[in-house]
């Protein structure tokens, strides 16, 4: 049955799709997504694609005129690379041990593992592996997570020598700083039809499509005040969804809320970030 104008939830096989930055010098960002976190590079002109085993995951927008991100504006916690194997976790942490980049975190979240890192540019990157579902704990307020010290040790003994994040690799979730938790909730739950994961952070809140730990983080740790704009950082980032049915219940339904959705399925959340709804191929 097709979902009314008025009720929508995103399928449990939505996903992230990719997430396009926009950059001052795609030069300066290069080594840094090929050497340390993995990633193919193809470069076009003023674009670059990032892509892991050929599923492009980062799209760099140069924009030489583009001054960095204020710091009160709202835009990107951090992209988060989901590689499928601790063996992968631990061959990105030597990637990183061997490079001049250097860790800004280390979290043990209980559903995953993550090492966090700046690019260039001051971009978060998170990169990620989960742990398996039937690990996980959820209760009747979602999933349980929480911030530990990781067992970087541990993880390292798990490398491989892989020079490359596998097959298997993608854009597991972003994390975005917004002004408002009432608004970004607004438009993500009520209007995209993502569910509540955890609130159990102050001043956070984790959504997903179906029962991920979360597709979409969303904070005001930082205090942003102004939308994001034309300045470094986030453009918007792609939500795939599993056919072209969805797409048009979901298009309804966000038509109904007052939310403009363009020809081509974009829609620009409360703090000026794109959000693409495509289909799966």
């Amino acid at each position: 049955m097709s979902a009314s104008p008025t009720e929508f939830t995103m399928p449990g096989t939505a996903r992230v799709g990719r997430v396009a930055l926009r950059v001052g010098s795609i030069d300066r960002l290069l080594s840094f997504y090929r050497d340390v976190v993995g990633l193919d590079v193809a470069v076009d002109g003023d674009e670059a694609v990032l892509s892991a085993a050929g599923e492009p995951l980062v799209v760099l927008h140069e924009d030489p005129g583009a001054p960095a991100r204020p710091d009160d504006a709202a835009g990107l916690f951090h992209l988060a690379v989901r590689v499928p194997s601790r063996a992968a976790l631990g061959d990105a942490l030597a990637r990183i041990e061997a490079s001049d980049a250097s860790l800004t975190g280390a979290s043990d979240h209980l559903v995953s593992e993550a090492l966090y890192l700046r690019d260039p540019e001051g971009n978060g990157v998170e990169i990620y592996s989960d742990r398996p579902r039937g690990a996980w704990t959820t209760t009747d307020d979602g999933v349980e997570m929480d911030t530990l010290r990781l067992d970087l040790d541990d993880v390292a003994a798990a490398a491989t020598g892989g020079d490359a994040v596998p097959a298997g690799t993608d854009l597991g979730h972003v994390h975005l700083e917004v002004t408002a938790l009432d608004r970004a909730r607004s438009f993500y739950v009520d209007g995209l039809g993502l569910n509540v994961r955890t609130e159990a952070y102050r001043g956070a809140l984790f959504v997903a499509a179906g029962e991920y730990h979360h597709h979409v983080g969303l904070n005001t740790w930082n205090r942003r005040q102004e939308a994001s704009g034309a300045h470094w950082g986030i453009e918007w980032f792609e939500f795939r969804l599993p056919d072209r049915a969805t797409l048009d219940d979901l298009r309804e339904h966000l038509a109904a809320r007052g939310i403009d959705v363009s020809p081509d399925g974009r829609v620009v959340d409360p703090d000026g970030i794109g959000v693409h709804l495509t289909v799966e191929s």
